[in-house]
């Protein structure tokens, strides 16, 4: 049993106008299959046992519905609420089942920018289903916010995530588990999504990936490079709805005991792309990354229904 507050990262739920009319992009090119539908929601998975790793559903409000968690059991999920509850957290309630598809016993939390994080244990798993080329799951979520050294405090003090790395000044990358990041968070001038990223199981299957995109006439709007804080491959592209999704493999596996977080430069290519291959991101490419602002949920912190 792991003595961390919050398991691993689970998958993510997105919203937006007409969002759901488009899980054929999903289907049909970026690699995951239909899992569920439910009345505004769609669900997909990739080819490990989670039931989703990206949720649709329809909202007004172009940005996240929520973030969601994998907890160990209902023994961290009840440590975790006893301690976010002694911070101060925004805690939505006690502990109890989730009536959506994915099931579980658990809680919601709202982080300082208001966004939803969900956290659940005993949630429906599906039989794994590999196949070639295909995202495994949410390698990680990285999060736009005006006050970056805030936030970061409060994932840590709250939710007992651990610093890995930062890059520069401008962003830092968070863990919860031995994945490099599963949370980043990026200075921005309002709360919003940054990107998305999905984990091919290798190289060679995040390569051919790339490689579907373009049969299908969509080619990368940042990459193929490789980051230096996580040591991972990158290629951007962006989704239907706007959102930025990326493709990656090989994330740096932390080891806790030995590891020792770095500040590295953003002034010298090479640590920001080690290959060398992708160039600087256009400005377009930032635009897109710099998300539309998403209030969240503040209705929630004062105990309206959602």
């Amino acid at each position: 049993m792991s003595n961390h507050l919050v398991g691993a990262l689970r998958g993510i739920v997105m919203r937006a106008p007409g969002i759901t009319a488009t899980k054929g992009f999903y289907t049909e090119t970026w690699g995951l299959d239909l899992a569920a539908e439910e009345p505004g929601t769609v669900w997909l998975r990739g080819t490990g046992a989670n039931a989703f790793l990206y949720g649709l559903t329809e909202g007004p409000v172009y940005g996240i519905a929520y973030v969601d968690f994998a907890m160990d059991d209902r023994d961290q999920v009840n440590r975790l609420h006893a301690h976010a509850s002694a911070q101060g957290a925004t805690v939505l309630g006690e502990p109890g089942a989730f009536d959506d598809w994915v099931g579980g016993w658990g809680f919601e939390i709202l982080d300082p920018d208001h966004r939803r994080l969900r956290f659940r244990a005993e949630a429906r798993t599906l039989p794994e289903a590999p196949q070639w080329a295909r995202p495994r799951k949410v390698s990680h979520v990285v999060l736009n916010t005006p006050d970056m050294d805030g936030v970061e405090a409060w994932y840590i003090r709250t939710l007992g995530f651990r610093v890995s790395d930062y890059s520069a000044d401008q962003m830092v990358f968070l863990r919860c588990a031995s994945d490099h990041h599963s949370i980043a968070l990026v200075r921005g001038h309002y709360p919003s999504v940054n990107h998305v990223a999905f984990e091919l199981p290798t190289i060679n299957e995040f390569m051919r990936s790339i490689g579907r995109m373009r049969e299908k006439g969509i080619v990368p709007t940042w990459g193929p490079g490789r980051h230096g804080p996580g040591n991972n491959p990158f290629a951007y592209f962006v989704s239907p709805s706007g959102f930025c999704i990326e493709f990656t493999s090989e994330l740096q596996q932390i080891d806790e005991a030995t590891h020792e977080a770095q500040v590295w430069p953003r002034d010298v290519p090479e640590k920001m792309d080690q290959w060398m291959t992708a160039g600087a991101p256009t400005a377009a490419q930032r635009a897109v990354m710099q998300g539309r602002p998403d209030p969240g949920y503040p209705e929630l912190a004062r105990g309206d229904q959602a």
